[in-house]
């Protein structure tokens, strides 16, 4: 936690209302998400007990499972989530854009993509879980499932994989997005608490944030939002509840759970909604419609695999394969941090407190500083700054300006309150710089040890020259019999 957001989280306690940890939203929102608020069964991990979804707020759609022991009850509540489910996905498939590239071949991307918002953190390890449970499914022989159901595994599992990477939105937890952009005077662990957390934001008219949160608390007013279920109610409702149906099988007996189960999502699907709209309030920042372009291509080409027949997400990925996704997480992080950064200057104070940025005023330039001799000259304007920040960087740190996206300075000199910059790119390709490239004496700048360039992928052999150090070429997938008793856990 930084130092602004440990502020924010005493001036929360002090005035009873979150506090404001942003001035721009950092997460895509679409027009039309898909809301998905899943239940699990207690003690089982992946075993499916209800679920709530859709894009409209007035027609929620209920799944219910009245015996989540059951495999094949389980596998049609899978099968009607993908009756759900890959009709949004694959509307959004139709419409695509011409995409030029410089010095490469146009491609077609989807127009749009996707968006699952979850309640928290633990229902993006649950889609990931389901998605592992279903993805391997066959349509036909032993334990045969609905053709929809291996289809809708592979998709949950690409969504889950995706909200791995830094500012991707394809898979978002409400949570999480609202934590990122208000601080609250609880902690981090009670804001993982869905009404509690919306309660802080938005508290009814006449109640302050921290009385509106305590009212929250309640599981009779508020029940969790899942997947785990309240262990009062377990006990009290829907363990008599499974167990009629147990016994009778019958539709009545099936209503009643469907009915319990309901009680506890319908508050969800509320607070849901008042989340979207929280966060929809907020203006876009530009970086979050960088990042949704980086989600509609992955969009596109995850498409465009599962329509050729590519096999399915392998259980464990290879070893080229895990260092080529951790190095693209990598630079995700990097871009991310970068873009929020520049987007929002909330964000860029706590890097000002950190010494890794600082805002100043020029004092002085040498537009017409260059350095090398003859067809070797380079121009390297000069410019000094002078700052009350507290600098941390040191000489030869490269730095970018979100005055100026793009450009890059280097640190020459740190002395007292004056920081002396040497502008290495961004300029134009003139033998002078382009008018307006070099600041002038008076702006005020600010510079960040924070770079959005791009990076070029890591250097990794193919997955057949795996060395045997790493465990060798990874072994093709081969379907055997034995998958389809594969655990829900």
């Amino acid at each position: 936690m930084s130092t602004l957001a440990a502020l924010a989280r005493l001036r929360a306690v002090q005035t009873g209302t979150a506090r404001r940890l942003a001035t721009v939203r950092h997460c895509h929102l679409s027009e039309r998400p898909m809301v998905f608020i899943p239940l699990r069964m207690a003690g089982e991990a992946a075993a499916p007990l209800a679920a709530m979804a859709g894009t409209d707020p007035d027609r929620p759609r209920l799944l219910v499972v009245p015996q989540p022991r059951d495999r094949d009850l389980r596998f049609a509540f899978a099968a009607e989530l993908a009756e759900i489910l890959l009709p949004y996905v694959e509307g959004l498939q139709k419409a695509t854009e011409t995409v030029e590239r410089r010095g490469a071949e146009p491609y077609e991307r989807c127009v749009d993509a996707p968006q699952l918002i979850v309640p928290n953190r633990s229902a993006v390890a649950f889609v990931h879980m389901l998605g592992r449970s279903t993805r391997f499914r066959r349509a036909e022989g032993p334990y045969a499932v609905h053709p929809s159901v291996p289809v809708l595994g592979r998709w949950l599992t690409f969504l889950a994989q995706r909200a791995q990477y830094p500012g991707s939105a394809l898979l978002m937890a409400a949570t999480e997005a609202l934590s990122l952009h208000w601080a609250t005077g609880q902690s981090a662990l009670e804001d993982a608490n869905l009404a509690s957390l919306v309660s802080w934001i938005d508290p009814p008219p006449g109640m302050s944030g921290a009385s509106a949160a305590r009212e929250a608390e309640d599981p009779l007013i508020w029940p969790p939002a899942g997947p785990a279920t309240d262990p009062g109610f377990d006990t009290e409702v829907l363990a008599p509840a499974i167990r009629a149906y147990e016994e009778t099988r019958g539709d009545r007996a099936a209503a009643r759970v469907g009915e319990a189960v309901r009680s506890q999502l319908e508050p969800t699907w509320r607070l849901m909604w008042r989340a979207i709209g929280l966060l929809g309030a907020l203006p876009a920042g530009p970086g979050a419609a960088v990042r949704w372009e980086a989600d509609r291509a992955a969009f596109t080409n995850f498409a465009a695999q599962l329509a050729e027949g590519g096999p399915p997400q392998p259980k464990r990925d290879s070893a080229v394969g895990a260092a080529s996704r951790l190095a693209r997480m990598e630079r995700a992080r990097a871009s991310y941090d970068a873009q929020r950064a520049y987007d929002d200057p909330l964000v860029m104070a706590a890097y000002r407190l950190t010494g890794e940025a600082f805002t100043g005023t020029v004092v002085a330039t040498d537009p017409d500083h260059a350095e090398g001799e003859g067809r070797g000259r380079k121009l390297r304007p000069l410019l000094t700054l002078r700052t009350s920040d507290p600098v941390r960087l040191a000489p030869g740190a490269r730095l970018g300006t979100p005055e100026r996206r793009g450009q890059q300075a280097e640190v020459v000199e740190i002395s007292g309150e004056h920081v002396t910059l040497k502008i290495v790119k961004g300029m134009g390709r003139g033998k002078a710089a382009t008018p307006g490239a070099v600041p002038e004496v008076g702006e005020r700048l600010c510079y960040a040890a924070l770079t959005d360039e791009f990076q070029p992928p890591a250097s990794l052999p193919a997955p057949e020259d795996t060395p045997w150090t790493h465990g060798g070429p990874p072994p093709e997938h081969v379907p055997a019999d034995e998958e389809p008793e594969e655990e829900w856990s």
